[in-house]
């Protein structure tokens, strides 16, 4: 067992949550935002259908949405087996809360009576979500509520271009975004998009940071969010999204979701005259190579050299 890894088995229930919670924000994503998948809203739920609370509701919400669970039920093996269901072979367990009391005698001060003190502790259990585990009823896998239609404007070019793409692409949640980690983009599903231009345009966005994996352009990924690099990064893949947008004929003006990072743009470009230069090569690169695995044709060397002859 490595130092890290110990050190990772030594942390209480609370830092290791806490951990991954701060590991999401920096990484610009809202943990507690629940992974909505067109199934009744609701908070996690045990096994006898009674909620969670506290900050289970939020942790587990987290989990499902980082694992993809649409079952809002929990529960540990023992309930699985008492159920009639079996868990998975390979699954692995999540933690729930919770606290336990109890009471400690301790000493009182100036020599008098001993005095009784209520504490408590905060514990964790294993838990399974309902989706790993087979043969339960069919409560515990909600149905979607309704048929969600599918936005307009579909292209099967555009499909085969975007299916090129060798990355690791799940739909889930309501929420775009790629995890350097991971090396996983996760999308929204088509349906919750104002037409499918939208969603290739916010694809391409997040295919441009994938580009970016110690495996590929080997951009530096691992920045905190609010940071002046975080920044870059997100101007990287605005100015490579648009380069593909260009070529692909997609919209990239309803990205407003990134409109929060124009202030920390702002500064960045101030403090440094040669950040959009940066940025813009490194966007070129990473159009190029989104360009060249989707078949495309990219502007090659010899074309950049013809360009700089001809501006001489």
């Amino acid at each position: 067992m490595t130092r890290k890894n110990y050190a990772q088995t030594q942390q209480s229930p609370a830092a290791r949550i806490t951990a991954q919670i701060i590991e999401r924000l920096e990484a610009g994503t809202k943990p507690w935002v629940q992974p909505w998948r067109g199934v009744p809203v609701s908070r996690p739920l045990r096994a006898c259908g009674t909620p969670y609370r506290g900050m289970n509701v939020f942790w587990l919400w987290m989990v499902a949405e980082s694992c993809g669970y649409a079952s809002p039920y929990w529960m540990t093996y023992a309930q699985a087996v008492k159920l009639g269901g079996q868990v998975r072979k390979g699954s692995k367990s999540s933690q729930a809360i919770f606290y336990k009391s109890y009471v400690k005698e301790v000493e009182a001060p100036a020599g008098g009576a001993a005095e009784e003190e209520t504490r408590r502790v905060l514990k964790a259990y294993a838990v399974f979500n309902a989706d790993q585990i087979d043969g339960l009823h069919q409560r515990y896998h909600p149905v979607a509520v309704q048929e969600v239609a599918e936005p307009v404007g579909r292209e099967a070019g555009l499909d085969a271009f975007f299916a090129a793409m060798p990355a690791n692409l799940r739909h889930d949640g309501q929420q775009a975004y790629y995890e350097p980690k991971a090396d996983r983009i996760t999308m929204p599903p088509a349906s919750l998009f104002t037409g499918f231009d939208h969603y290739y345009a916010t694809l391409a966005h997040e295919l441009s940071h994938w580009t970016g994996h110690a495996s590929r352009l080997d951009r530096n990924l691992k920045n905190r969010f609010g940071s002046a690099a975080y920044a870059a990064e997100e101007l990287v893949a605005e100015l490579s999204s648009a380069i593909i947008g260009a070529e692909l004929g997609l919209p990239v003006s309803h990205l407003d979701s990134h409109a929060s990072y124009i202030g920390h743009w702002l500064k960045l470009l101030r403090s440094d005259d040669r950040a959009i230069l940066t940025a813009a090569a490194r966007a070129e690169e990473a159009s190029a190579l989104l360009l060249q695995l989707g078949g495309r044709t990219a502007v090659t060397e010899a074309d950049s050299a013809y360009d700089l002859a001809d501006a001489a």
